[in-house]
């Protein structure tokens, strides 16, 4: 376990001890619901709609069902789609999902992507995400760096080829022709995808130097021949990058996804021109499809403030808008160890990224990329119905993001009151059409449940519960 909780906190770029909250109430799935949601008003991809929307069987549809579990006037508040995070370690093995699992639903993260697991550890965490109250959530299981790669400096007891060589959780390759040697092993690890870590791949002469042990990655011929391997057996690729050159060099290795955006932090205290996209990177991305996850958010955890900050910030600026300009698709991922997507929201924010296609790359664009068999990030009939109430506009006040005051999946609420998830799938005059002949002889006798009302309700009772 020590070691499990090492290569977590090495994988996210993040090895100080934190002091975790106090545990509380596990979140609970109410049965699924047929919802009226009456005034609604919802996030598009690019404005705010209005009308009416219904629930029945998980999905949104076009008309009322025929009985109703929850009739809701949503007026005042905003629905969204569920946020995603593209990119973290800490749902990847039992310890860190009993840590944080909970945390996800809470900042309203229903959709995640877990980096370098290994297929033991991944293996006991996947029945405790089949929960319907859980996170929904896509593994990678095959993490593959050099011998003296990122993250084993981290990781190993000794900074040592040995001590490498003996590191089974991490998958180590020198060259193309051990690639090929290693791939059935490696196919074995199961899974969709692999992660490959390239790191400083422009300076071989690090190499030499015992003090950056453990900092570099995979030369780009290796990271070729990896990919090459993983697409002829219909596999995907991931690849971590540090600098400029080595997202050039994950473009030329015809990889899928690039994890971090370069420029997120500056391990060898190098020039800002070392992390500065070409604008010929930046159209060959978009030209191959290449996804880039943006981790602007764990700059942050390497605590720098003054010049050497402000000179990372407008590196990720003009990065940013280099890749957007080029149409290059942008993936929300945070590698924040203890946070979450929502920390990413917030630090792209910052960067002056319009509001709305943020909140478009977090709920539907992001979404979608994790879970591309599934009809999600949208409110039209058939598309999964699972959203956040929010109390105010999130395009005009961000901050709303932080406050959900309902959180459904799939059609279930989502609540930490184990009562509530129990009754909830019950109809009541307050949520439920009463009978036409009860509405005739008292109008205006039916009580209308607003989000606020019932959101307020689960606060109260959480509060009591906490206290006790």
């Amino acid at each position: 376990m020590r070691f499990l909780i090492a290569l977590l906190l090495a994988t996210c770029s993040f090895s100080q001890a934190q002091t975790l909250p106090p545990p509380q109430q596990p979140y609970q799935a109410s049965a699924p619901l047929s919802w009226e949601l009456k005034n609604a008003r919802w996030f598009d991809g690019q404005k705010i709609q209005k009308g009416n929307l219904y629930v029945e069987n998980g999905v949104f549809v076009a008309r009322k069902p025929p009985k109703v579990n929850r009739k809701m006037d949503m007026r005042g508040q905003v629905l969204i789609n569920p946020l995603a995070e593209a990119h973290n370690h800490n749902l990847q093995t039992a310890w860190g999902w009993g840590q944080f699992a909970d945390k996800y639903i809470d900042e309203g993260v229903f959709y995640a992507a877990m980096l370098c697991g290994d297929p033991a550890s991944v293996a006991d965490v996947k029945p405790l995400a089949a929960s319907p109250a859980a996170p929904d959530v896509s593994f990678v299981t095959a993490c593959i760096t050099s011998s003296d790669g990122y993250p084993l400096a981290a990781v190993l007891p000794e900074p040592t080829a040995e001590a490498a060589a003996a590191q089974k959780q991490i998958v180590l390759v020198d060259s193309p022709e051990q690639a090929r040697q290693q791939w059935p092993a490696i196919k074995a690890r199961g899974g969709q995808w692999l992660r490959l870590v390239l790191a400083h791949s422009e300076r071989p002469e690090l190499r030499q130097m015992t003090e950056h042990f453990g900092r570099l990655g995979l030369t780009p011929d290796t990271a070729s021949a990896l990919t090459r391997l993983a697409h002829a057996d219909g596999r995907r690729v991931v690849a971590h990058v540090e600098t400029a050159a080595d997202f050039d060099a994950a473009l030329a290795a015809g990889v899928d996804a690039i994890a971090h955006l370069p420029g997120y932090a500056n391990m060898l205290d190098e020039t800002p021109e070392h992390f500065a996209l070409t604008d010929a990177a930046a159209a060959r991305a978009a030209r191959q499809r290449t996804a880039v996850i943006t981790t602007t958010a764990a700059t942050a955890l390497f605590k720098l403030d003054g010049a050497p900050l402000a000179a990372l910030r407008d590196v990720q600026r003009a990065n940013l808008a280099k890749l957007q300009a080029a149409g290059v698709q942008l993936l929300v991922g945070s590698d924040v160890f203890i946070g979450t997507a929502r920390a990413e929201l917030h630090a792209l924010d910052e960067l002056g990224i319009d509001r709305s296609a943020l909140l478009r790359l977090a709920t539907i664009d992001t979404p979608r990329a994790l879970f591309p068999g599934r009809k999600l990030g949208c409110f039209e009939p058939g598309c999964e119905a699972s959203f956040l109430v929010l109390g105010g506009d999130p395009i005009a006040d961000l901050a709303q993001v932080d406050m959900p005051m309902l959180r459904v999946k799939q059609g279930r609420l989502l609540t930490r009151l184990a009562d509530v998830a129990a009754s909830s799938s019950q109809a009541s005059a307050s949520t439920a059409d009463a009978p036409k002949k009860a509405a005739t002889k008292k109008k205006g006798g039916k009580a209308k449940a607003t989000a606020k009302s019932q959101a307020k309700s689960q606060t109260k009772a959480a509060s009591k519960a906490k206290r006790r």
